[in-house]
């Protein structure tokens, strides 16, 4: 395979360009990696409009060309849209359908969304998008499933993000379907943020930051659970080893991450059971035990529960043999 095997990456850019998300996907997919062989994505820029064009903060655009950089495309981004009031150009909805139509696969950021809605990319799907965008996007394409508490979804080549970050999250996604997991760790580690958050994690989280007091005692405990992710634990236990009574556990736990003790670790848990599959050729059984599951058959159901996949069925997908 040579270099001009690799993959074509375009991102869209128009005049009020959202700064954030287009520095998204030039972070990601833009940026030399030599690290990563010479195979690594291809990257254009495209402008959807004629003449001068400005960025969010007075950033003037320089383009690789208009919208024919869309034909040999392998994946499109649309960074967050300019307004979700102001109309999408039919020449782009229409270079989008003919893109999608040939195989390309094509991602939104943020408001993004209605720009693949605009071209009728959605219709009979689900999607979402930042949530303050949500009820808009479902009473304007009605057509249209609206998932509303997402970090992103996936579905017939199309993926469509949450809010600004969590196009790092959906970005990682494809690096990591592209070029597998530790590829995909390369890039977050680059980046200073976590290699993987699932798609289905909820946008909005009442605290995010645990209390001042509580963070050195939280962070010592989630050490603990990483280092013995395969044991037993309850709640009784856990608030034991950090002092406190159940309930006030539980309240502090959940202000810290959004989640209860119970769902924390079965993430966690999940996350542990995919970097064995994909690093490891270790039985089964053996991922089931070692990353706290009581038995391959419940790593199984909860695989397709929380994944959607089987745990062999993601070995193959992201392991470059397959085998």
């Amino acid at each position: 395979m040579t270099i001009f095997d690799s993959p074509l990456v375009v991102v869209l850019a128009y005049d009020g360009l959202c700064t954030f998300e287009f520095g998204v996907a030039v972070e990601i997919f833009g940026l030399p990696r030599p690290e990563m062989g010479d195979n690594w994505y291809r990257f254009a820029v495209a402008a959807v409009d004629d003449g001068e064009m400005r960025a969010l903060g007075g950033i003037r655009l320089m383009t690789d060309g208009g919208l024919e950089c869309l034909k040999d495309a392998d994946t499109i981004v649309v960074p967050g849209w300019r307004g979700v009031e102001t109309p999408v150009p039919d020449a782009l909805c229409e270079a989008l359908r003919q893109a999608h139509a040939r195989g390309c696969r094509i991602i939104s950021i943020c408001s993004g969304v209605f720009v693949l809605a605009a071209a009728g990319l959605l219709d009979g799907k689900k999607a979402t998008t930042h949530w303050r965008y949500t009820e808009k996007l479902q009473q304007r394409y009605p057509a249209i499933s609206v998932v509303d508490d997402v970090l992103y979804l996936e579905q017939d080549n199309v993926m469509t993000s949450a809010g600004s970050a969590a196009g790092i999250d959906l970005c990682l996604h494809v690096v990591r379907l592209d070029f597998g997991l530790d590829a995909a760790n390369v890039v977050a580690r680059r980046l200073v943020v976590q290699p993987h958050r699932d798609g289905t994690q909820k946008q909005q989280i009442e605290r995010p930051v645990a209390r001042d007091r509580e963070s050195l005692r939280l962070g010592s405990l989630f050490d603990y659970l990483h280092q013995n992710i395969a044991e037993n634990h309850t709640v009784t236990s856990l608030a034991q080893r950090m002092g406190m009574s159940e309930r006030t556990f539980l309240r502090r736990f959940q202000e810290s991450t959004g989640k209860t003790p119970a769902r924390w670790l079965l993430d966690e848990r999940l996350r542990r059971a995919q970097h064995y599959l994909v690093t490891t050729r270790i039985s089964m059984e053996s991922v089931a035990e070692q990353a706290g599951f009581v038995n391959g058959k419940t790593l199984r159901r909860h695989f397709q529960r929380h994944l959607a996949s089987s745990p062999l069925a993601w070995r193959k997908k992201f392991t470059a043999s397959g085998e």
